[in-house]
């Protein structure tokens, strides 16, 4: 806590009831008072602000702990708790208005058992079977829209649930919200729902906030919070909000409804965005599975969601269950691990890439986010770390999201030291003291020497790795000892390995030492595009191997053609063209070539000229290993034919190839979507006739 607000805590605590208290309830209204004090700042900061100190997590925390306080000893209850409330009181920016029918908060839920607890509760209050509809909550800004006659004449912010905001000006600008309603409206609709903006829009904000030296957004949130606070609507159009209708509020003169369902089908008709990933179903166990669903494919869609809300779906139900003071007890939201954190940031390194390219990443204090422990962050570039303004000893907001890369998003700029300087970017390489460059043009920042050991190793690591020559047992550790001890220099040394030299270091015996022999030995027939990967050309990812490898056929023709018929080969372009040029016309980079085509490695490419195309127009997902095809090849033959092979199943997926092993999630979606599934001669068949097998 700051310090400013503990001695704020400690003043504010009532003083005649803590004298008349023993030791142990004193200490307790203490901290009680302590909560309602840091909770209201920190509502204050989130609400009014948009610029809140700690995490949701964080939040969350003290609420449960001031709640479990107010629980057990409900003679510490005050009026002004915010447990009695809801959110923060508007800040005066824009025009104050009172709702018609409070817009409550929701009680929170983070397991299966404190569901039961709350199905538990309602018993109080009603009886017999019990549906619930279950919606996905969007991390965005609850809206009040309303319409009279069908035309949409004020949008209000939720502010402290009772008293809100106009911010009508700005949200006529957001294209998804109908300002007139088609038909016959009723005379009064009150439509509740989330303005949010969806993680693609997110990027592009920010990389538009980063190109004009601006400060990025923390966060989708904070981004569509900022956009809807301006007091020119202007701004709020160029800033691609989205919404959707998730509630009715009041309605006079409209149809009569018996279920919550039909509100949002109602809703639907009249032009709503409403979700698509709504779900009725009859018990708690299945609202259990859709979270749990969710939960691991919440980063499938294209806005961030931090948990979902399970709602009672009969409407006669609700009434009868009613409300407490702040939420509605015919509601709940289940809530996600958090993947946002606060925690300081120590300091700020350069790493050194096996393409020499130069990448800031931080030193945090430990933090578990999204259920891992988090030491390390990505900070991309100099200018990301000059557009976050991140300086060692922020408090920092660090995201991990599922597998991706942790990050840092930001600072806590309220928390900020006074006097903290700036980062700025080394000039010499940390590695081997070597000048960094920043290329003309470019964001980022490189090594220039090709000699320099952290290039070495990461360049040969990435050449053994499975989306390049897949060589099992040689990884980072191996590579590093190996380089070390003198035995690899560059990638075509890999062939020539002294493996009894091998066999003497710890940890290598006989047996290891024939498997690594034996994945090197396998990796020289790997496809062309796969060894492209591996020799690390900047700029040349895994789609435009596959691409170049298809269309020159063999890797002389691609050392030896023109840039400009490089460029020209759809898919490729003049970057990755003259990178490509550039690579091969090192003198260094062709005697490894040589090496590798000595040492037997594959040099043509994934089918002969004129390969038919059996394939054009089908997505073709492959899971599992397969007994005559690696992953790679598999897919490399898929792309020959004219398929695509993506790594994940969708709607648009023709059939899914299934080896041992399979993933299940992908079994499950094409299992969902009736999508058929091919056995490895099934397989074979579809490459040469492009026709699935009759059943």
């Amino acid at each position: 806590m700051p310090a400013s607000l503990a001695v704020l805590a400690l003043r504010s605590a009532p003083t005649g009831s803590l004298l008349a208290m023993d030791g142990a309830d004193a200490a307790l209204a203490q901290r009680a008072q302590e909560l309602r004090d840091l909770i209201a700042h920190h509502n204050r900061r989130y609400y009014e602000l948009d610029d809140p100190e700690v995490s949701d997590a964080e939040y969350d925390e003290l609420v449960a702990e001031l709640a479990g306080i107010e629980r057990d000893h409900p003679e510490l209850v005050t009026a002004e708790s915010p447990t009695q409330h809801v959110g923060g009181a508007p800040v005066g920016l824009f025009q104050e208005v009172h709702h018609r029918t409070p817009m409550m908060s929701l009680d929170k839920t983070a397991s299966f058992e404190e569901l039961l607890a709350w199905g538990k509760r309602m018993e109080r209050y009603i009886s017999g079977e019990v549906a619930f509809t279950c919606e996905l909550k969007i991390d965005g800004l609850a809206m009040s829209l309303l319409y009279e006659g069908g035309q949409l004449v004020r949008a209000a912010t939720r502010g402290n649930g009772e008293v809100g905001e106009d911010v009508t000006a700005n949200i006529v600008t957001i294209g998804a919200i109908p300002k007139q309603l088609a038909g016959s409206p009723p005379e009064v609709l009150e439509v509740r729902g989330e303005v949010y903006m969806t993680t693609s829009a997110f990027e592009e904000l920010n990389r538009h906030q980063a190109e004009i030296g601006a400060r990025v957004f923390i966060n989708p949130r904070n981004a569509a919070a900022g956009s809807l606070r301006q007091k020119d609507p202007a701004i709020t159009a160029g800033r691609d909000l989205s919404f959707c209708a998730y509630q009715l509020g009041d309605v006079v003169g409209g149809p009569a409804f018996r279920y919550h369902h039909e509100t949002l089908d109602w809703l639907r008709e009249l032009a709503f965005p409403v979700s698509s990933h709504v779900a009725t179903v009859p018990n708690l166990r299945e609202v259990d599975e859709y979270c749990t669903t969710w939960l691991h494919q919440r980063h499938s869609i294209d806005f961030e969601i931090d948990g979902t809300v399970v709602k009672v779906d009969d409407l006669a139900q609700r009434r009868e269950l009613g409300a407490t003071s702040h939420a509605p007890r015919w509601a709940i939201a289940y809530k996600f691990p958090p993947e946002e954190k606060n925690t300081l940031l120590k300091d700020i390194m350069v790493s050194i890439g096996r393409t020499g390219k130069a990448t800031p990443f931080a030193i945090l204090e430990p933090v578990v986010v999204g259920g891992a422990t988090v030491q390390l962050a990505t900070l991309h570039n100099e200018d990301q770390v000059r557009a976050k303004d991140v300086r060692p000893g922020d408090t920092v907001v660090v995201r991990r999201a599922g597998d991706v890369i942790p990050e840092v998003r930001g600072p806590v700029l309220a928390l900020r030291p006074e006097g903290l300087p700036a980062w700025t970017f080394p000039a010499t390489c940390p590695i081997c003291g070597s000048p960094l460059q920043r290329l003309a043009g470019e964001a980022d920042t490189y090594c220039m020497n090709v000699d320099c050991p952290g290039q070495q190793v990461q360049r040969i690591t990435h050449f053994a790795s499975r989306g390049a020559m897949d060589i099992e047992g040689l990884g980072e550790r191996t590579v590093a000892l190996f380089c070390r001890e003198g035995l690899l220099a560059d990638v075509a040394d890999i062939y020539s390995l002294d493996y009894d030299r091998v066999q003497g270091f710890e940890g290598f015996g006989s047996i290891s030492v024939s498997n690594l022999a034996g994945a090197i030995e396998t990796s020289k027939s790997r496809p062309l595009a796969n060894l492209l990967v591996g020799l690390s050309i900047r700029h040349l990812g895994a789609n435009g191997s596959q691409v170049l490898a298809r269309s020159a056929g063999h890797l002389d023709r691609i050392m030896d053609a023109p840039e400009a018929d490089i460029a020209a080969i759809e898919g490729i372009g003049p970057v990755i063209a003259a990178s490509v040029k550039r690579f091969f016309s090192l003198p260094r980079n062709r005697e490894v070539v040589e090496r590798l085509r000595r040492a037997g490695l594959n040099f043509a490419g994934p089918g002969e000229p004129g390969q038919p195309q059996t394939l054009a127009g089908k997505s073709i997902v492959v899971t599992g290993t397969l007994q005559r095809w690696s992953r790679e090849e598999a897919e490399a033959a898929i792309k020959a034919r004219g398929g695509k092979a993506p790594g994940s199943v969708s709607a648009k997926t023709t059939a899914v190839v299934v080896g041992s092993d399979p993933g299940s999630a992908k079994l499950s979606k094409a299992a969902d979507l009736a999508i058929p599934l091919l056995g490895e001669e099934a397989f074979e068949s579809l490459l040469q006739t492009g026709q699935l097998p009759e059943h």
